[in-house]
């Protein structure tokens, strides 16, 4: 599942098979089974599964007959369910006519199971356990859920499921939990001229009468139940074919030519998955579903052989659609895809090692989109993706990348930027390690050996050693066993006979956790003069490293390491000197690194303007995304009114404007594709900051538009359309909100809604919550509104979202409550928030589920303590500097 990690411009603006897929099983169907919740007397080897969705009463009937093997004699057996009733139960062995009597059933609600007591025990043998039982079809995406929309032909709905990580289990009665692989036989009933989609392709459609048509589709691979799916809808479906597998793209009808891009795309990385892994795709088609609508907290799901994406993260409307949406839908779809070889194929036995699954994923779309997509400048965003999980990670409420998981919320808080960026960037450390090619081989034989299994972490390094001889688990498991961000202190450097000699010291980097117990890696480093050769050693504790030249020196060249880098004041004095020299990525580099540490108070807090001042107006674009996302860091530690927040903002400005005025309003012929997303982002922000030409220009853009189509070209529309809902006055407040209620396009509609929480005035963006507890919104896109509005008044959302806390909790998933209201407060600046947040914590949060609640309140007290400590050290740079 790739989780939705949204920046804050990011949620203004938002919103024929080469091998048989049921192959005989490896060696991994004896694996034994990790930690599981259920009894493991007995195991599922199949479920046949008939379902009769009931839409508008909110429901559907099932029936499933799970073909079981008993380990050991047992007088009942326990599975997964979750608010289901069932009205029949039955057991019969595979071999032989003898029946059970019907058992007693059990329902445990908090457990999320039911317990099927017979009268006498059952034997070791292979059984079939039928269920006949009814179940809720939702309104938010877990389990089976509805999601209505609007097009020019009317009101339509359509069905979908979500299973990931634990609500299989709301579908159908099951074993769900990842080592509990067995094959699937889905049977759905549909209205007729619909169509159903499934892991596999139909195999069989059958009239039914009375308007309905029932679907059954192949046997899918062996494979966990979270990997099931079912959509049901008035749908499009176009297809290409790529390496002998039909890929499609499923959407609602008459916007299929906006999944062009996908499909697209699809073809080229399934080809380029195929090549990588050693292994082929193993099913005969691979499906991309989209669907209206938003989560809180996923924006697509790695489904075998039928993905499912929001509208917003997979199809290109040409309308709205920017160069950073089509980046975003590569990206979303080399993630996804990657996901069926990592975490499809093969699959970590329990949710510990979740980051198998999507720190790999992550990692294999990032080096795919550098490959397929050079001139999207890929490498340089892996700083902004590893500096995301360090900014996570050096808070004392951090966790390691493999982590003890034992309830289902807090399997649902493991998708997090541990899980995704520190996994990511963890592997291309190791990567860049052992070598390219070395590692690829790893990777080779781990999905050989373990095709349609199971796996742990230690399987992984176990398949890298047998390719090289370095010692990969040592180094592995140092980054993934114990958390936090290791700090390479750069004690001296002395020139000698054109060489550079480095004494390195390794510690530990925090930010607001005093007395925190230092830990000890061994960490890859590789160093560079300016414009020279690289020499690389493995840190343990203190090392002497010798780089070819004389000159400044770049520790962590190539910003492949997870550490921070400390320097000298003159050694840092030095790299600003030639801070223009420096390859882009260490430009990036630095930079984050200089200003972590510097807000940690480990180095003049005023060090980064430093460095933006030295930063020319030529510099790659990547880099004056990365400066812009910056200056707007900072502008949020400041609160209204604070005496250094005009000078801020107009040093900002300063340093900004030039540069949007050589990138402009309008695309130029021959564009890099990142200078387009630094116009949108150069845009956005300095609206942020005041700058009242950019305001006004939008304004005056977004009013000629009715008249003059050119005004705001495609490429601009939400940006435009985001910089006059932020400003908003009420007149043109209640024009947007007129414009959301009569749009008819789901994806820009969406957008809309989103848009009227984003205002910076505080009684419009109350009208927009109370806007939000209404169904004009639509069911999820409700909670998002007050994310959204969170982002300027976190206070305010709080106070709110708690006091209306039983409509809300009706808006978010139940697993993901205890995510959802700490991050309201996660931009707050209120010491008073970090009370209400805790009472609310103590009220509402088990306590083995307060590990985001627990963050958000770190962070907020970081963000306090910068506001106290480091500001006036900016504030004194700039008044020295203006």
């Amino acid at each position: 599942m790739r989780k939705m990690l949204f920046s804050a411009i990011a949620l203004a603006l938002a919103g024929v098979a080469t091998s048989s897929p049921v192959v005989a099983q490896t060696a991994a169907s004896a694996e034994v089974i990790g930690t599981t919740q259920l009894p493991r007397n007995v195991r599922p080897t199949h479920y046949d599964v008939a379902v009769t969705p009931h839409v508008d009463a909110l429901a559907f009937d099932g029936k499933v007959t799970v073909t079981v093997d008993v380990l050991k004699p047992t007088a009942s057996i326990t599975l997964n369910a979750l608010e289901m009733k069932f009205s029949s139960v039955s057991l019969s062995p595979v071999s032989g006519q003898a029946t059970f009597a019907a058992p007693k059933i059990t329902v445990d609600d908090k457990a999320q199971t039911a317990t099927f007591t017979f009268a006498k025990p059952i034997p070791v043998g292979s059984y079939r356990l039928a269920m006949d039982y009814t179940a809720k079809i939702d309104t938010q995406p877990n389990g089976l859920f509805v999601i209505n929309y609007d097009t020019k032909e009317g009101h339509k709905h359509a069905l979908y499921t979500q299973f990931e990580n634990s609500d299989a289990r709301r579908f159908i009665p099951s074993w769900d939990e990842p080592a509990y692989k067995a094959t699937f036989d889905l049977m759905a009933t549909v209205p007729t001229g619909q169509m159903a989609v499934s892991n596999m392709p139909a195999a069989e459609r059958k009239d039914l009468g009375n308007g309905l048509t029932q679907v059954r589709f192949q046997q899918s691979p062996k494979m966990s139940t979270y990997l099931l799916f079912f959509g049901a809808g008035q749908f499009d479906r176009v297809t290409a074919s790529s390496d002998g597998t039909e890929i499609g793209v499923v959407t609602q009808k008459g916007v299929s030519s906006q999944a062009s891009f996908a499909l697209d795309s699809a073809k080229a990385v399934l080809h380029e998955y195929n090549d990588y892994f050693g292994t082929p795709y193993p099913l005969p088609k691979l499906d991309n579903v989209a669907s209206p609508g938003s989560s809180q907290f996923f924006g697509a799901m790695e489904n075998w052989g039928a993905i499912f994406t929001f509208e917003y993260a997979m199809l290109l409307d040409p309308s709205i659609s920017t160069q950073a949406d089509k980046e975003s839908v590569f990206g979303t779809e080399a993630h996804e895809m990657a996901h069926q070889w990592f975490g499809d194929l093969v699959t970590m036995r329990w949710w510990d090692d979740l980051w198998l699954n999507e720190g790999f994923a992550s990692w294999m779309a990032t080096r795919t989109t550098e490959k397929l997509h050079p001139e999207w400048n890929a490498q340089l965003d892996t700083v902004s993706i590893r500096e995301g999980a360090m900014s996570f990670d050096a808070a004392s409420t951090t966790h390691p990348i493999v982590q003890h998981i034992e309830t289902v919320e807090q399997a649902n808080q493991a998708f997090d930027v541990i899980t995704y960026s520190k996994g990511e960037a963890v592997i291309r450390m190791l990567e860049n390690y052992v070598g390219a090619d070395t590692w690829r081989d790893g990777v080779r034989r781990y999905i050989k050996d373990h095709a349609y299994g199971n796996t742990v972490s230690d399987d992984l390094w176990h398949a890298m050693e047998t390719v090289t001889n370095k010692p990969v688990t040592t180094v592995a498991h140092d980054f993934t066993l114990q958390p936090g961000v290791p700090m390479i202190r750069v004690a001296s450097e002395t020139c000698k006979n054109g060489s550079t000699t480095l004494q390195l010291t390794q510690g530990q980097f925090t930010k607001g956790a005093a007395n925190k117990m230092m830990r000890h890696w061994h960490v890859p480093v590789t160093a560079q003069t300016v414009g020279g050769e690289s020499a690389s050693a493995l840190v343990d504790g203190q090392a002497s490293l010798v780089v070819p030249g004389c000159g400044p020196v770049v520790v962590n060249a190539g910003q492949t390491g997870y550490f921070r880098t400390l320097y000298s004041p003159q050694a840092f004095a030095a790299l600003s000197a030639d801070y223009a020299k420096l390859a882009p990525i260490d430009q990036l580099g630095l930079m984050d690194d200089t200003s972590a540490l510097g807000l940690a108070g480990l180095q003049p807090a005023s060090d980064v303007l430093d460095l933006i001042k030295a930063t020319p107006i030529d510099a790659n674009p990547v880099l004056w995304g990365n400066i812009t996302q910056e200056l707007a860091g900072l502008n949020r530690y400041y609160r209204d009114g604070d005496p250094g927040q005009a000078s801020f903002r107009a040093f900002a400005i300063s340093k900004l404007e030039p540069v949007f005025n050589q990138v402009g309003w309008v695309e130029k012929a021959g564009e890099a594709a990142p200078v387009a997303i630094l116009r949108d982002q150069l845009i956005y922000t300095l609206s942020a900051l005041g700058d009242q030409n950019v305001i006004k220009e939008a304004q005056r853009r977004f009013a000629a538009q009715s008249t003059d189509p050119s005004a705001v070209p495609a490429a601009l529309r939400k940006t435009v359309t985001a910089v006059v809902a932020y400003n908003a006055d009420e007149a043109t407040w209640n024009q947007l909100h007129a414009r959301a209620q009569t749009e008819k396009t789901p994806l820009i509609k969406d957008n809309l809604y989103a848009l009227l929480a984003s205002t910076k005035n505080k009684d419009l963006a109350q009208r927009a919550l109370d806007l939000a507890l209404t169904s004009e919104p639509g069911a999820t896109n409700s909670a998002n509104m007050v994310s959204v509005a969170s982002l300027q008044h976190p206070e305010m959302a709080f106070d709110f979202a708690t006091a209306h806390s039983e409509q809300m909790d009706q808006l978010v998933d139940a697993p993901s409550r205890s995510e959802y209201y700490p991050r309201l407060i996660f931009s707050s600046l209120d010491p008073a928030t970090i009370d209400k947040m805790r009472a609310f914590e103590q009220a509402h949060i088990a306590p083995t589920s307060r590990r985001v609640a627990d963050s958000a309140i770190a962070n907020m007290q970081y963000r306090i303590g910068v506001h106290k400590d480091r500001l006036p050290a900016i504030d004194a740079w700039l008044n020295k500097n203006s």
